[in-house]
Parts: C-alpha cells; sequence; structure tokens
C-alpha cells in the first residue's frame, strides 16, 4: 500500500482525493467506510455531476468560484472537467472572469493557495518559504499586485492571476500541479479603497518602494535559488516601472521570464504572422501602430522587430516599421518624458496626439491597442484602417473584455467584415449581412504553458529572447488552413495540449542548439516531453 494518508486526512487532500470514487479495496484499506455514501462512481460520472452544478450557476462569477471550490477539494476531478471542457472553462477559470474574481478576491475568499509572502517577512523570506509542503516545484508564477490585468493596482487581491494561470500549465500543457507554486508579493497597496475594505486580506499600508522594495525582492529570489533551484519564475503583473527593471535585472542569473512582455510579445507575433498568410505578405513589408506602450505594447514591439532582424532586416529599418503612440501621443526621439523601455523605440518625427492622424499620416497596415481604454478604436479610427487596407488587421487586446479598446462586432462592421480581428478576451462571433464572422483571441495561454514546459524538458539554465520566437512560429505553424479559412488566426482551444507540446518541443530545440541543456542530443526530445505531460485520472491507491 502507498504511503498516503488515511481517513480524514485523506479525503481533505485535493491532490490525493477522489471523493465517491474511492473502490470498495481502497475504502477499506484507507479507513474510508462510512466516510462516503455507498455507491462508487466513475471519474466520468463525477464529472457529470460536475456539469450539472456547474450550469445550474447563474452568473460567471459564481462559476469561478464553483471550479476554485473543486480545484481545492479534488484536482484530478477539476483538471479532468476543465480540459473536456476547455472552450467553455478556460474563461471563467481565466480572462475575463479572473479579473472580475481579482476585484472581488477578498470577498470570496474561501480557502488560501499559494504562498503569501509580505513586506513583514523581510529578514526572513527563506524560512517562510520553506513551509511549503515541497521542494520539487518546476514553475512558479509571482505578482505583485500592482497591475491586474488593465485593472490598476489590486494588492493581495491579485493572488487569482498566479492560482489562474498556473491552472492553464495544467490544463494546457499538462505540468503536474504539484511542481506549480502560485507566490503574491503582498508589498502593500497604494489602493485607497482597499485598505480602508475591512475584508481585504493583505497589508493595509502604502506600497514599499525604491531600495526597500529592491532588498524586499532580491531576499526573494535569493530564496528562491536555494529553496526551489529548478524552479522557473514567471513575473505576472508587476507594475511598468519594475517589469523591465526586474526582468533586466535577473534574467542573466535565474530561469525567468515576463509573460505581460515576452510572452504578449510571441502571442502577437504568432498571430500577425498568421495574419499575413491570409494577406499573402511578408512581415518586413509591413507597418505597425501601437495605442500602447508599456509592458505589452512594447514587448510586442521589440518582439516584432526581434523578428524581422532576424529573416535579414537591419535594425534600424525594422524599428522604423514600429511605431507606438501613448497617453502624450507619439512616440518621438523629440520627447523628454520617455521611460527607459521606450528610449529605443523613439523615432524621428513630428509630434502627433491624435490616433487618427497618426493613421493617416503613418498609413499602418497593423493596428494594435494596449491600453485599457475600453472604446478607444472609434469609428473613425477603424474606418481609416479600413480606407487604407484592404484586410486591415486589429487587435484590441486589453483585458477583461470590458477593457478592449473596441469590440469584434465593430472592428467587422466598420470594415464591412474586411478585418482580421483579435482581441485579448473572448467575443462571440459576429453576424453581419447574412456571414458569421469568429474573432480571434490573442490570449497568452497559447504559448507561456508551452514554452515553461520546453525549459523544464530541456533543463535550460536560461530563458531566451529566441525560445519566444520559436514558440510564436510554432504557435502561427499550428493553425491549420480550415481554420484560416474562417478568418481565425489562432487554432483552437480544443487543440492546445497538442499546440503546447509542438511549442515545448521547439523552444527545447533552442536551448539544446545553443549547448544551454541538460539533455544529450541523443534524448528523443518528444519522448521526454511526453513523459512530463500530466494526465488527470485516477490511479489505485492499494
Amino acid at each position: 500500500m502507498k504511503d498516503i494518508p488515511h481517513g480524514f486526512d485523506l479525503l481533505r487532500d485535493p491532490a490525493l482525493n477522489k471523493g465517491t470514487a474511492f473502490s470498495e479495496e481502497e475504502r477499506s484499506a484507507l479507513k474510508l467506510r462510512g466516510l462516503l455514501p455507498p455507491r462508487v462512481f466513475t471519474l466520468q460520472e463525477q464529472e457529470l455531476r460536475v456539469l450539472g452544478n456547474y450550469h445550474r450557476k447563474t452568473s460567471n462569477l459564481e462559476k469561478y468560484i464553483f471550479l476554485m471550490s473543486l480545484q481545492n477539494r479534488n484536482e484530478h476531478l477539476f483538471y479532468r472537467t476543465v480540459l473536456n471542457n476547455i472552450e467553455e472553462m478556460l474563461p471563467i477559470i481565466y480572462t475575463p472572469t479572473v479579473g472580475e474574481a481579482c476585484g472581488q478576491y477578498a470577498h470570496i475568499f474561501r480557502e488560501p493557495r499559494g504562498l503569501y509572502l509580505s513586506a513583514r517577512d523581510k529578514g526572513r523570506i527563506g524560512e517562510v518559504m520553506g513551509n511549503w509542503h515541497t521542494r520539487d516545484v518546476s514553475i512558479i508564477v509571482v505578482t505583485d499586485g500592482e497591475r491586474i490585468l488593465g485593472l490598476g493596482d489590486l494588492g493581495a487581491d491579485g493572488m487569482g492571476i498566479p492560482v489562474g494561470k498556473l491552472s492553464l500549465y495544467t490544463v494546457c500543457a499538462g505540468v503536474h500541479p504539484a511542481r506549480c507554486l502560485p507566490i503574491t508579493l503582498d508589498v502593500g497597496t497604494n489602493n485607497e479603497e482597499l485598505k480602508e475594505d475591512p475584508l481585504y486580506i493583505g497589508l493595509r499600508q502604502s506600497r514599499i518602494e525604491g531600495e526597500e522594495y529592491d532588498a524586499f525582492l532580491d531576499e526573494f529570489i535569493q530564496s528562491v535559488q536555494q529553496i526551489f533551484p529548478d524552479a522557473i519564475v514567471q513575473f505576472e503583473d508587476f507594475g511598468k516601472s519594475n517589469a523591465y527593471r526586474l526582468l533586466d535585472k535577473y534574467r542573466a542569473t535565474l530561469r525567468c521570464f515576463n509573460d505581460d512582455i515576452q510572452g504578449t510579445g510571441a502571442v502577437a507575433l504568432a498571430g500577425i504572422l498568421t495574419a499575413l498568410r491570409i494577406t499573402d505578405s511578408a512581415l518586413s513589408g509591413q507597418t505597425l501602430l501601437f495605442l500602447g506602450a508599456g509592458e505589452a505594447g512594447a514587448g510586442i514591439a521589440d518582439t516584432v522587430i526581434a523578428e524581422m532582424v532576424r529573416t535579414g532586416v537591419l535594425p534600424d529599418e525594422a524599428g522604423q516599421r514600429c511605431w507606438l503612440m501613448d497617453s502624450k501621443g507619439l512616440i518621438v526621439a523629440s520627447r523628454q518624458d520617455l521611460e527607459a523601455h521606450k528610449v529605443h523605440l523613439a523615432h524621428e518625427h513630428d509630434p502627433i496626439t491624435s490616433l487618427s492622424e497618426a493613421i493617416h499620416t503613418l498609413r499602418p497596415t497593423i493596428l494594435i491597442g494596449t491600453t485599457a481604454q475600453p472604446g478607444i478604436f472609434t469609428r473613425e479610427v477603424i474606418e481609416a484602417m479600413g480606407e487604407i487596407n484592404e484586410r486591415p488587421v486589429i487587435f484590441a487586446l486589453s483585458n477583461p473584455t470590458s477593457k478592449s479598446e473596441c469590440t469584434a462586432g465593430q472592428a467587422y462592421t466598420w470594415t464591412q467584415g474586411r478585418a482580421i480581428f483579435a482581441s485579448g478576451s473572448p467575443f462571440d462571433p459576429v453576424q453581419l449581412d447574412g456571414h458569421t464572422y469568429k474573432p480571434s483571441q490573442c490570449n497568452n495561454v497559447y504559448v507561456f504553458p508551452g514554452l515553461g514546459l520546453g525549459v523544464m524538458a530541456s533543463g535550460a539554465t536560461r530563458v531566451s529572447d529566441d525560445m519566444f520566437l520559436a514558440a510564436a512560429h510554432a504557435l502561427s505553424n499550428a493553425v491549420p488552413e480550415e481554420t484560416l479559412a474562417e478568418g481565425l488566426i489562432y487554432p483552437p482551444l480544443s487543440k492546445i495540449r497538442e499546440v503546447s507540446a509542438a511549442i515545448a518541443f521547439e523552444v527545447a530545440r533552442v536551448a539544446q542548439s545553443r549547448g544551454d541543456s541538460v539533455l544529450p542530443d541523443t534524448v528523443d526530445l518528444r519522448e521526454r516531453i511526453r513523459s512530463l505531460i500530466y494526465e488527470p485520472v485516477y490511479e489505485s491507491y492499494v
């Protein structure tokens, strides 16, 4: 008999609990008789019960709470149910519903999940991290809650993001849930509403900054390297003043990446490459205009420029193909107010403050929004893109749905159905003039789970930019012609595990090609990747 807990302790362990699926033999051997109703159910029968209760919930937030409760009770059943119903449930366990959940996190809080490291733990972060139940951690997703989606500073209530992202690692790439660790760094919040909320779960103080913040992060990173030396660290939803800085600071000595910068860049590049298959044109001939120059906008621009350079375009010429606007207008060299991550993206040009004027002046083929300002892609803006381009490429990428720069219906209607459209959160199909238009979702879930799996499989010591370019190509290549014919530029979510495995393979090949893999060249990478993939099924305990 395996060394596992018995009785109540077993039923309260979500990683081991099978609920009513424990067999007669297991009930006898594990002291479960009388603690469960007498009938033994299969996993499939349990899933039917879950779906029945799920569909009786009257709001997406209630569905989120229900699924999170299931995850905290029976992980195998949770992951099997989500995997079998991924297109329906992914928007519930992640965007857009996770944004609403984070906004209400203190009020819907049921059970803790992951680690909370607060500013009060400075000097003993390693000790606190040592409270985690296992050292076999492969993926850490960490946030300080300063920029949760498009919602801003949610402090400790941002824990829904690391929890949700790691659920996607398991659902979409098969990373075993026991190897995933969500962490929130509670360094305070500048959200006065939260500080005044009597139910807020975090420190009711202003954010620590400057040297104090940096010392806290240094101690955290050092503790990770000591306690979880094999872990990949994914930075998530850090504010723009820290996101680039922390990535630059730690990437040379830590297996880490920033999903808002690099993951978004890769998934957007993949969508662009696929859109160009529809327009039958080359990336080198495109002009891109970005509205929004934070981590996402600048990250996409840097990724596109890197891809152009990879294909032989001179760096200066590639840079001139990408134009960015922020809240003060076009990012031009004469501006004296540019943050560090924007300086290299500034061009010589007269100032422009109007998006419509920028479109008419620069004549972009691709328009990308990362502003979290709903409706900022006005009818005038979208019609201008349609006038300039036969098939305008329009990406409204802000999350959640309520923050999208335009809706799918607006993009299609105002271009007479000619737009190639993608959004950060899902939109329903659009009926227009007797045609059905299916909008694509430019969702980071297409990239980061497979990338993490590839780094795990190869044992790479660093997460490099060329891995993200390889991931983008693998994702674009995974879009079949029949999907492309429908106007969709990302593969169906029902194929996400296949897509993630393909990305993992290409990422592992990058690690091998640069000599940064613990695996010998003779290892079958595909078999190595398959061996790591978790399937949510019950195993016998007797």
